[in-house]
């Protein structure tokens, strides 16, 4: 197993290294550096989005038949690690990472032709419809109904915490098609368009005061049969393969790496304007833990892309990753927080229905609020460790 990387690949580290200097703007890396939300804002996505998709760097991870790359697993990282730590928008995976490849693997002819290209140019956004309010971990109790009648079918019910809701054009949704059986095998995977008449969506604000997620709701929405991905009551199986994109679908490294160089940032701005700050190093001292730990997470991601590269499978590397992630996302943000004390609770005025952030200090405190979540989505910690004990300890 070899965990260096090849003279080719540190000069394609070059090429990225240039290209990010030449298209990646001081306003766009500003305008990121202020957000505080799991996700970016969605213009300033589409803004970053449109920049890689004319280069032709847009999606490394999707078939180059469909638009992405021939790059190696080691290029993928490498480009990954430059532009988190260049200050670079994460790109939203809702489209591009997670439904995109279910219709790749999934959708017929036609729903690949309809839906990939304008997915990767931006002129459909889509957000997701799984969880609901009784059915968010145990995601196989959803009762989001769609009853046939004829070529359509008929769907009532909700979706909640459904991020970006109110900017998307699509939704790609789990329905209870089936209620005879086991729950899993009921479930069929629909495409809606969010202006269909019967659907309405209400906000929800969160703790750190952020219009990010929503609920969504059904009343009596037709819906074409030919919306639907792969086979009727099939969608447990086709929900199980996205969200392994959802929790592996980036890399974990690059972007703990960002976090914690803003952190040693704040850590240093703030020794040399407060009197006496840290002076036992205790908060030095923890932030090298982290150092240390990410050291390991880096590790660990390497092995997984040595394996892939060598023809390989991660297994269930990805809820490994998926753990440490948050564990440590969740203590850089636990210990700006610390940095910050007092002067970091103070929220800033209201602008366009979102807290304005004037710069990344004061989306320190935000940031971690809404880090909290990061336990629960995309599987939540228990579910994690559940899939660790069946598939490495076979318990």
């Amino acid at each position: 197993m070899d965990l260096n990387f090849s003279p080719e690949e540190l000069a394609f580290q070059q090429e990225v290294r240039q290209f990010l200097a030449q298209h990646l703007s001081d306003e766009i890396v500003e305008d990121t550096a202020r957000n505080s939300s799991v996700f970016v804002e969605k213009d300033l996505a589409l803004r970053w989005q449109a920049i890689l998709v004319e280069k032709g760097w847009a999606v490394p991870q999707w078939p180059t038949e469909h638009g992405g790359t021939d790059w190696s697993p080691a290029q993928k990282y490498l480009f990954s690690r430059e532009c988190y730590l260049a200050g670079a928008p994460m790109l939203i995976p809702l489209g591009l990472l997670m439904l995109a490849p279910v219709i790749m693997a999934f959708g017929s002819e036609q729903q690949k032709a309809e839906h990939l290209p304008k997915i990767l140019s931006g002129e459909h956004y889509w957000c997701q419809g799984y969880s609901e309010p009784g059915a968010g971990s145990d995601l196989a109790s959803l009762k989001l109904k769609a009853q046939a009648d004829g070529d359509e079918y008929i769907v009532n019910g909700s979706k909640i915490w459904t991020t970006h809701a109110h900017h998307a054009d699509h939704i790609f949704c789990l329905v209870r098609t089936d209620n005879s059986g086991k729950p899993q095998s009921g479930i069929s995977f629909l495409l809606i368009e969010m202006d269909t008449p019967g659907i309405s969506v209400e906000p929800i604000i969160t703790m750190a005061g952020d219009h990010e997620v929503n609920q969504v709701f059904f009343d009596n929405v037709r819906v074409p049969q030919g919306n639907r991905i792969g086979e009727e009551n099939k969608g447990w199986s086709y929900a199980k393969y996205l969200l392994e994109f959802e929790r592996g679908g980036g890399f974990a490294g690059p972007l703990v790496q960002h976090e914690l160089v803003r952190l040693r940032k704040l850590y240093e701005t703030t020794k040399t304007q407060v009197t006496d700050f840290d002076a036992r190093g205790e908060i030095e001292r923890k932030i090298n833990r982290l150092e240390i730990d990410l050291k390991a997470l880096e590790i660990t991601e390497l092995r997984i892309l040595s394996a892939v590269s060598g023809g390989g499978n991660p297994g269930p590397e990805s809820s490994i990753l998926k753990l440490n992630t948050t564990r440590l996302e969740q203590a850089i943000n636990e210990l700006s927080v610390d940095i910050l004390g007092y002067s970091g609770v103070a929220m800033d005025s209201i602008e366009n229905g979102n807290p304005y952030r004037a710069d990344f200090t004061s989306s320190v405190v935000p940031r971690y609020l809404n880090n909290r979540a990061a336990s629960i989505f995309g599987g939540s910690q228990e579910v994690q460790r559940n899939i660790i004990a069946k598939m490495v300890l076979g318990l």
